[in-house]
């Protein structure tokens, strides 16, 4: 880390400072490529920390967050002065991390305070039902809600299973990603287009198919998988009758969902808060949040969390990592908004023809993968304004473009662990009841290996327009 920070202080003096910190400033340039280290660093860490020194990380990892963080903000506080550097934190912090993580809490402890007991889950048939059920909740609860509130219920209903990783992986892939595309509910960036233009009902309408090509053949090899997998283990315990207790926490997620789509719809207007304008509804978003975070501890029994294994730890993981990625994610994202005045403007020149129109499976491909690896919400609004940011344009003549572009931003969540939020939090519950996980490297090859030929399928959907 003393090396990155290092070397990042000394690209200060050679590379232009980037803007996102205060707004660019007249004639800015885009940041160069090597301010894109940081983030990169958090990356790395994410992946090699748990498997390199998985003691010192997890008691740490605070700590490395800082660290990474700083080599970005102390080159930028040198160049462009302290107040820049404070204003890019603030930034992060209030309009982009705190909404993010306000929500993710509130479905995390009402997720958890949801106990689905009984049924047929431990058998091939009732997991596989299970995770259609997920798949297809996602679209109405999220992928976050709906995956805290139903990998409870499949890791305990196989915990007489021996190999379990793969329920995991299966239930990241449809539950956590690929189920949130019918709806502008379902993930971020569908309700980042709902936000600018897009109709409610688009997704549900363009993107059912490309989800049934990724989805049903998924639940088919996992069923054919667990079968010949539950051949060789013990026998599940009898069923018993499907229960469902905490029936209370379920008012709070359609709480918490209501709240999400009324963000969308109500603007009363901004405040600022020590320099930084915010919308009211986010303000008032966050302060309901954290109410029913609250209201879930108050009125769930500790025994039905007991009962569920809960644990604040996969959310105190999400919340540390989250604020490092958030800071240093800035100047690549920045990078990506220069577009062809930027660095990666040989990369964003693939998205079209010799003659200037845009190519579906390029932005597909193009947005896929960068959101794979960036949040998949700023990846999603800079292809769309890189589409010409029209929604009526982009619903109507150049649909085809929007439809390969948020199948792609959606889908490509599942090829990493930061791919989607709920990613990392599903692999640390796991974990923490005794499923070794895949690193991160290794998730990343068990994830392609389910998805590319899929995704290879969806490119014979994404012609141009």
């Amino acid at each position: 880390m003393t090396v990155l920070l290092m070397l990042s202080a000394g690209c200060a003096a050679v590379l232009p400072a980037p803007a996102w910190a205060a707004g660019p400033p007249v004639g800015a340039t885009a940041p160069g490529l090597l301010w894109g280290l940081p983030f990169a660093a958090v990356l790395l860490a994410i992946a090699f920390g748990p498997m390199l020194a998985p003691r010192f990380w997890h008691r740490r990892m605070g700590l490395i967050a800082t660290v990474v963080s700083l080599a970005l903000l102390l080159p930028l506080a040198a160049l462009r002065g302290p107040e820049v550097a404070w204003h890019g934190v603030w930034h992060a912090t209030l309009a982009e991390y705190l909404p993010f993580i306000s929500l993710l809490l509130a479905l995390f402890t009402v997720g958890g305070g949801i106990l689905v007991a009984g049924g047929r889950i431990g058998t091939p048939a009732g997991n596989t039902a299970l995770l259609a059920l997920g798949t297809v909740l996602a679209g109405v609860m999220g992928t976050t809600g709906v995956a805290m509130v139903l990998i409870h219920p499949l890791l305990r209903g196989n915990a007489h299973r021996t190999r379990k990783v793969h329920l995991v992986v299966f239930f990241i892939v449809l539950v956590a990603n690929v189920g949130g595309a019918t709806t502008p509910l379902g993930d971020p960036p569908l309700y980042l287009g709902f936000l600018n233009g897009v109709p409610f009902f688009w997704p549900l309408r363009n993107l059912t198919i490309p989800l049934l090509v990724v989805a049903l053949p998924l639940l088919g090899g996992f069923w054919l998988l667990d079968r010949s997998l539950a051949r060789g283990e013990p026998k599940p315990p009898p069923p018993r009758p499907l229960r469902v207790r905490g029936r209370r926490n379920a008012v709070l997620v359609v709480l918490v969902v209501a709240t999400v789509l009324l963000q969308g719809v109500w603007h009363p207007g901004e405040v600022v808060l020590l320099g930084q304008p915010i919308g009211l509804e986010r303000l008032l978003g966050m302060a309901v949040f954290a109410a029913i975070t609250l209201a879930s501890v108050v009125i769930t029994p500790h025994a039905l969390r007991r009962r569920n294994l809960f644990s604040w730890e996969p959310m105190r993981e999400v919340a540390v990592l989250f604020a490092a990625i958030f800071v240093t994610i800035g100047p690549v994202l920045e990078m990506l908004d220069a577009g062809q005045a930027g660095p990666l403007a040989p990369l964003l020149a693939l998205t079209s023809d010799a003659a200037g129109q845009p190519l579906p499976f390029a932005y597909f491909w193009l947005a896929g993968l960068l959101s794979g690896f960036l949040d998949n919400a700023p990846t999603y609004l800079v292809f769309f304004n890189l589409a010409g940011g029209d929604p009526a344009a982009l619903t109507g003549q150049l649909a085809p473009v929007l439809r390969a572009l948020s199948s792609g931003a959606v889908f490509f969540g599942a090829l990493t662990y930061v791919g989607n939020a709920p990613n990392m939090m599903v692999r640390t519950i796991a974990a923490q009841r005794g499923v070794r996980m895949p690193g991160f490297f290794a998730y990343i090859l068990y994830a392609s290996a389910l998805l590319m030929p899929l995704f290879g399928l969806l490119t014979l959907l994404h012609t141009r327009p």
